[in-house]
C-alpha cells in the first residue's frame, strides 16, 4: 500500500481507501446490506492491509452507515489515531426543511449528529455532499471553518461539485481567511473520465486532492458484465443502474480490460482500480464490497504496475471526445505545451 498526500494537506491517505455506503440497509436498493459483522470483517481487513482511510456520510441508510463504522471501531479496538475517517453532510436527514443543504444551522447540527452515530470526538475529513444554490457560499465555508476553528474537524473538502463552484469557493476562503479545502471527492473511473475536461485541469493547478467513489463505475468494471451476459442479478448495477454509462462504450472498454487483465493475470477489476492509481490528481480511491472476497481481490489493484502500453489502450478504448474550449487551446497553443515540459516547468492544464 502506497500513501499519499491528499492535495496540499501534511495528511497521509492510503492509496485505496474504504468507502462504507454498502453498511445497513440502503434506500438505494442493492447498494447496501452489509450488516454489523459483515462490516468489521471488511473494516478489519482493510486495516490490516494498509487501509487508513475509512469514508462515509450522514445520509448512507438513513445514518445507520455511520451508526455501523462507530460501532465497528470500538468492538474491533482501532485506536483513533490509526484511522482516518471522513463523511459528508448536505443531503435530507429527515423531513424538517431545515434538514438538508449547506446552510449553518444544518452543516452544525448535521456534524453533532455524525459525531454521535459515530461515537467519535472529530471528523478527520468533513465534506460538503453537493452544491447548495440556495445558501450564500460564504455562509457554508464560514460553518466548516467555524468547525475546524473548535476541533471538531480538521480538514473540509466538497464532493460533486463543478471546477467553477470549486474555484469560487477557494476564492472566497481565501479572501475571507478562512480555513482552506483540502480536497474534491468525485466520480471518476475509466468508464465515466467527464471530470477530465475541466476539473483535473484544475485540481492539477490548485493541488487539491481528489477522493474518487464508483471507481468500479457502479460495479459496471467488476468483471461481472459483459456484452454476451448481463451479469448476477445479484450485482448492485443489476438492481441500481448508477452512475449513468454508454453502455455500448463501455462494453468495448470492457473488452480491452479482460484483455489487459489476462495478460497480467489479473482480474478487470484490478486493472481498472490500477489505472486510477496511475493518475497523478487521484489521491486515494474509494473501495465499496459487500465481502471480503471482492474487497481482497480490489486491493490487489495496489501489486499492478501497468505499461505504457497498456495505458495507451486504456486511453484510446476510454478517452473523452475534446470539447470547447479545449480543442481551440490546443490550436492556438503554438507549441507552448511542449516549451513547458522543456523547461522542466509543471504543466498546469
Amino acid at each position: 500500500m502506497h500513501y499519499n498526500m491528499l492535495g496540499r494537506t501534511g495528511l497521509l491517505v492510503s492509496e485505496l481507501s474504504l468507502g462504507t455506503m454498502t453498511f445497513g440497509v440502503s434506500q438505494w436498493g442493492g447498494i447496501g446490506g452489509v450488516d454489523q459483522n459483515g462490516a468489521e470483517q471488511l473494516i478489519r481487513f482493510s486495516l490490516d492491509a494498509g487501509v487508513n482511510l475509512l469514508d462515509t456520510a450522514d445520509i448512507y441508510s438513513g445514518g445507520q452507515s455511520e451508526e455501523i463504522t462507530g460501532a465497528a471501531l470500538r468492538n474491533l479496538g482501532v485506536r483513533r489515531h490509526d484511522v482516518l475517517i471522513s463523511t459528508k453532510t448536505f443531503g435530507q436527514a429527515s423531513e424538517g426543511q431545515n434538514d438538508r443543504g449547506a446552510s449553518r444551522a444544518h452543516i452544525l447540527d448535521s456534524l453533532h449528529a455524525s459525531l454521535k452515530r459515530l461515537q467519535l470526538d472529530y471528523i478527520d475529513l468533513y465534506q460538503l455532499h453537493g452544491f447548495d444554490p440556495l445558501t450564500p457560499i460564504e455562509e457554508s465555508l464560514r460553518a466548516l471553518d467555524h468547525l475546524v476553528r473548535q476541533g471538531a474537524v480538521r480538514y473540509i473538502g466538497v464532493s460533486n461539485w463543478a471546477a467553477w463552484q470549486i474555484a469560487q469557493a477557494m476564492g472566497v476562503t481565501e479572501r475571507l481567511g478562512l480555513s482552506p479545502l483540502s480536497s474534491l471527492q468525485a466520480y471518476y473511473s475509466l468508464a465515466g473520465r467527464e471530470i477530465e475536461h475541466e476539473i483535473t485541469p484544475l485540481l492539477s493547478a490548485t493541488g487539491l486532492g481528489l477522493v474518487c467513489w464508483s471507481p468500479l463505475a457502479g460495479g459496471m468494471l467488476s468483471g461481472k458484465f459483459d456484452r454476451n451476459f448481463e451479469g448476477d442479478n445479484q450485482a448492485r448495477r443489476a438492481t441500481t443502474p448508477f452512475p449513468p454509462l454508454d453502455i455500448d462504450r463501455t462494453y468495448d472498454l470492457i473488452d480491452e480490460l479482460r484483455s489487459i487483465a489476462a495478460a497480467h493475470g489479473a482480474s478487470p477489476a484490478q486493472i481498472a482500480l490500477a489505472w486510477l492509481l496511475h493518475r497523478k490528481t487521484v489521491s486515494t480511491v474509494l473501495l465499496g464490497a459487500k465481502r471480503v472476497e471482492q474487497l481482497q481481490d480490489n486491493l490487489g489493484a495496489t501489486k499492478i504496475e501497468l505499461q505504457q502500453s497498456d495505458l495507451d489502450r486504456l486511453d484510446a478504448v476510454s478517452k473523452l471526445a475534446t470539447i470547447y474550449p479545449q480543442w481551440m487551446q490546443q490550436i492556438f497553443d503554438g507549441g507552448r505545451s511542449e516549451q513547458i515540459v522543456s523547461l522542466g516547468q509543471r504543466r498546469r492544464w
